[in-house]
């Protein structure tokens, strides 16, 4: 078998820097094995400030940061604070499929906004302005985006947060791939915001520090006091039902996470070079297309060019060919004739894998 399948570095050949494992063990043996605080130790969200301030520019209290189990809790949080049944949630297309399930789980309509495969997945911010109502409680950026590697300029960025101001709708920024640029320049959404905007940062340690098993991210919260200040607390009293994310890891993070980890170059070194040749590799198959390389995160999404459904697809790959992908279709509307492909392990692995991708597609056209 051959696994393109998941967004884990650690299920290839990276792994979580020693240093901060040590960090842990420390942490358990100073005694850090108690309940912690729900909003997160206080130390953390103080680390967290100055790694949004130094790697993003981002200017943020420790006040205004919680701390969650992973960004997974911090959406679903989110969405139990804004979101009531019959309420409008407007996500990017493809979407990462996580919210497009708890859309679905607190029966709101999802409304998935056009991103234009042919000029790098960038979202229509047009598109936007037509299907916003006023019945949408968010808009959801992802960026770097998950399943398609794009890094979305600074100019539709700042579009996007001038439609939300206008109709007063929070932007939900999920920024987890922050640090995995590897074309473009990424830039943080609430460095581009106006004092109108309500801007909720999502982020974690899971792909940037490679410590994905950990489960810990965080959500800040930047606008006006007013508005912000009544989503934060339902996000908190949601956390509480919980008590608190994990205590010793907690600690470790909040002395490893205020600089940029010194491994994070060699691991972009490594993550690129699979990057450039996963993009040339699919674009040499008949019967796939990537437009255009993707430009951050680890995943390409090439479209193919076969008259065959996504999802069947992925199976005949799985059962015929014991390459593991994931189909497009599961990624929305936009993501149908498509296959999501992680290029995280190493090139000797992918050249083998885009051989037996190659290998069924010949069957396929030849049968």
């Amino acid at each position: 078998m051959i696994y393109l399948n998941i967004g884990d570095p650690l299920k290839y050949d990276f792994s979580t820097p020693r240093e901060l494992i040590e960090e842990a063990y420390r942490a358990m043996l100073e005694g850090h094995n108690y309940y912690s605080s729900s909003d997160g130790l206080r130390e953390l969200r103080e680390a967290i400030a100055v790694k949004e301030k130094v790697w993003n520019g981002v200017n943020v209290k420790p006040s205004d940061v919680l701390v969650t189990s992973g960004v997974s809790e911090a959406v679903n949080a989110l969405f139990a604070a804004l979101v009531d049944e019959g309420d409008e949630v407007l996500l990017p297309d493809p979407s990462y499929p996580l919210y497009i399930n708890f859309s679905d789980f607190y029966g709101a309509r999802k409304v998935f906004y056009t991103a234009r495969e042919e000029e790098g997945w960038v979202p229509d911010v047009d598109d936007i302005r037509r299907k916003i109502s006023p019945r949408t409680k968010m808009i959801v950026v992802n960026n770097p985006h998950n399943p398609t590697g794009a890094v979305y300029p600074a100019k539709v960025i700042k579009e996007i947060l001038d439609v939300a101001a206008e109709h007063r709708v929070p932007v939900v920024s999920d920024e987890i791939y922050d640090a995995l640029t590897f074309e473009g320049e990424f830039r943080s959404t609430a460095t581009l915001a106006s004092e109108d905007n309500v801007v909720i940062g999502l982020n974690g340690f899971s792909k940037t520090f490679l410590a994905t098993g950990w489960r810990l991210g965080y959500a800040y919260f930047l606008g006006p006091e007013e508005e912000t200040s009544p989503i934060k607390n339902s996000v908190l009293n949601f956390l509480m039902t919980r008590l608190s994310a994990v205590t010793p890891l907690q600690v470790a993070l909040a002395r490893f996470a205020a600089r940029k980890p010194d491994f994070l170059e060699e691991v972009k070194r490594k993550m690129d070079e699979r990057r450039r040749y996963t993009s040339k590799r699919l674009n040499e198959i008949e019967g796939l297309r990537l437009p255009s390389a993707p430009k951050g995160a680890f995943y390409a999404f090439p479209r193919l060019e076969l008259r065959i459904d996504d999802e069947e697809f992925a199976r005949r790959l799985l059962v015929e060919e014991k390459v593991l992908v994931a189909y497009g279709s599961g990624f929305g509307p936009a993501g149908t004739g498509h296959i999501r492909v992680v290029y995280l392990p190493p090139i000797d692995e992918l050249e083998e894998a885009f051989a037996r991708i190659e290998r069924l597609i010949k069957r396929l056209k030849a049968g």
